[in-house]
């Protein structure tokens, strides 16, 4: 495997996009959701509409110019999205240099990192990658996942956040912990308590839990679950 998949943690980091046309807008806009210290947009061109929109919030720097070597310092991610070959090799060269991650655009031999295709469904991320090898049938994939998962797990997500900090404080142990969170997410457990939640059956959903987790924390279902309502 050449790839460690991660989730990488932006918030408060600086980033950088070279190039602000259809692939560069795409980068910004996913670099925004993870709420940065600052994006700075390096692109001598005239920007579209649609980029131009991006430039409004708050954490994104446009300067219409070309790349200088010393963009990179201080940037803790970047990507290199021109259309230029040549341009983009400066880029990433010049990120390597000085320990910056950069990922290139349609070109994965040239990368730090890969960027997969998502699907996203509240706090739960499903992540896809080929590796470089099929960005087009990453995506088919992704289309498919988002189609099967839906919202179906999004109150299970927000009761399980809630459910794990409790059951941590019990202090019962790792063997014993890990037991009980296996059985919360077990079939066909899963299936039955995540369409209870969906449906706000919080009693039939309250019974179920009650199956699985320690007495001393049966007083507090009943609030907890409703809480996610």
């Amino acid at each position: 495997m050449r790839y460690y998949p991660i989730f990488l943690d932006l918030r408060g980091k600086r980033c950088l996009v070279v190039g602000a046309g259809r692939v560069g807008r795409r980068k910004i806009a996913g670099l925004l959701e993870c709420d940065p210290a600052e994006v700075l947009v390096l692109d001598p061109g005239v920007p579209s509409a649609e980029v131009r929109s991006l430039f409004e919030h708050p954490a994104v720097r446009h300067e219409r110019r070309a790349f200088a070597a010393d963009d990179a310092a201080g940037r803790q991610l970047a990507f290199a999205a021109t259309p230029e070959r040549t341009v983009n090799a400066f880029v990433a060269a010049c990120c390597r240099d000085r320990g910056v991650p950069c990922n290139v655009a349609d070109a994965p031999d040239q990368s730090d990192f890969l960027v997969p295709a998502r699907v996203e469904s509240g706090s739960l991320t499903l992540a896809v990658s080929t590796g470089g090898a099929s960005p087009a049938l990453a995506r088919a994939l992704r289309e498919d996942l988002e189609k099967w998962l839906g919202r179906r797990y999004s109150r299970l997500v927000c009761l399980l956040d809630k459910l794990r900090p409790a059951i941590l404080a019990l202090r019962l142990g790792s063997d014993a912990n890990a037991e009980m969170f296996r059985a919360l997410c077990a079939l066909p457990l899963r299936e039955t308590l995540a369409e209870a939640l969906n449906e706000s059956d919080f009693g039939r959903a309250e019974v179920l839990l009650r199956e699985i987790l320690p007495s001393v924390l049966h007083p507090f279902l009943a609030e907890l679950l409703h809480e996610l309502d």
